[in-house]
């Protein structure tokens, strides 16, 4: 029984998944502990019981079930998406929430998991390549369905991650460097475009330089940044033909510190947070950023300048570590499995976890957009919270799994 846990149970993610939870409802109790909003740490404790059920529930379901019932995943949580878009309630100006009985929970945080793993079955199958154009096509729409819906609730955010996902699964899947860096450029030139003349003119030649430097014969070179360049351009014109708040809105969301008395607010009062904390921080529940209740909802979004504050940098420096831990082992597990499906959906996880832990720990620091994103395992709320004690139960499942063909 020992040899049988110590070759295939995960013991390595299952125990950084529950160090980071319980750093987590610590973080979430100092932020909530002295004012109304107390309760948020029993029921985060009650999801996290919650979600440690149900990641050792996905940790044991056979491989096989899991990669046959992905598209009935998948086509559900499309359903409900549409569903959401239809009833759901408006929270912060985003309708995401989707509520039965005074029960709610966001379904796009579940929209994530069954997204990799359809992309993952379909790619599973027999005679599929994405060498083929018909495969590409398939696989890259897999994707944009659950983005244009969830990008409609709007949630700019989920949809970033969605997109930060792809990248790597396209690149896992064997996709060419230039399909990659056709993706790509397009981004890049439209947020030139976004921060000026000067900086549209470098982007446009920064992405000329790489389409030629991967490219594959120099008509396909032309066609990707025409297109490019169009995007870019259309960017520009959309830009300037919006009103002045409605161009404060995109300058501030590129750069929050520009209003820092409004929307940028957060981020400075961050930034103070975890700079006041120092070295080794200035102990649990003494933090004065987060006892007075500078940074509103902090154990939310902005629950790494609690961990900063009050742990300091050597606190903050092992929460990274600790998820850098955690993508490391995701990418480990993707190499070691030999079932394609497996190693598909291991890098999908990984790069999910990856993406939220970088623009959240970047929107704290203030390197990054504000654009509401969750920290993993930590920031408060059920469905973000199961949906990655879940993600971690199917890397479990994964690296158990991982010498099955």
């Amino acid at each position: 029984m020992l040899h049988y846990m110590k070759e295939y149970f995960d013991f390595r993610a299952f125990f950084i998944c529950v160090l980071l939870v319980i750093i987590g409802l610590l973080s979430i109790y100092s932020a909530t502990f002295d004012i109304n909003n107390a309760a948020n740490f029993y029921r985060q404790a009650i999801w996290a019981a919650l979600g440690f059920i149900l990641m050792l529930v996905t940790a044991f379901i056979p491989l096989r079930t899991l990669q046959r019932l992905s598209f009935a995943f998948y086509f559900f949580t499309l359903a409900v998406l549409v569903i959401v878009l239809v009833v759901g309630s408006t929270v912060k100006g985003s309708k995401s929430w989707f509520g039965i009985g005074g029960i709610g929970g966001q379904p796009s945080e579940f929209a994530k998991i069954a997204t990799v793993l359809a992309f993952a079955a379909y790619l599973a199958r027999t005679n599929v390549s994405l060498s083929q154009v018909k495969h590409l096509i398939i696989t890259l729409c897999i994707f944009a369905v659950p983005m244009f819906l969830i990008l409609a609730e709007p949630d700019l955010g989920t949809t970033i991650v969605f997109f930060a996902t792809l990248l790597p699964l396209l690149y896992w899947a064997g996709v060419s460097n230039f399909i990659l860096v056709a993706i790509l450029v397009p981004i890049l030139v439209a947020v030139g475009a976004l921060f000026g003349t000067a900086q549209f003119i470098i982007a446009s030649v920064l992405g000329a330089s790489l389409l030629y430097l991967f490219r594959v014969n120099r008509f396909a070179v032309a066609v990707a940044f025409g297109i490019a360049l169009a995007v870019g351009l259309s960017v520009q014109i959309v830009y300037e033909h919006m009103h002045l708040y409605q161009q404060k809105r995109i300058t501030t969301f590129l750069n929050p510190e520009s209003d820092p008395l409004g929307a940028g607010y957060n981020v400075v009062q961050s930034k103070i947070a975890i700079g006041s904390g120092g070295l080794t921080g200035k102990g649990f529940l003494r933090g004065t950023q987060t006892q007075l209740n500078y940074i509103p909802e902090q154990w939310t979004d902005f629950i790494f300048c609690v961990q900063g504050e009050e742990f300091g940098f050597l606190g903050a420096s092992l929460v990274l570590c600790l998820f850098g831990a955690l993508s490391l082992h995701g990418l480990r597990v993707a190499t070691m499995s030999k079932n394609k499906f497996g190693s598909l959906s291991a890098i999908g996880i990984t790069g999910i976890l990856t993406a939220h832990t970088i623009i959240n720990t970047g929107m704290a620091m203030g390197i990054m957009p504000v654009i509401g994103l969750p920290l993993p395992f930590m920031s408060y709320g059920g469905s973000a919270l199961i949906a990655n004690m879940m993600m971690v139960g199917l890397l479990m499942n994964f690296y158990a799994n991982r010498k099955e063909y």
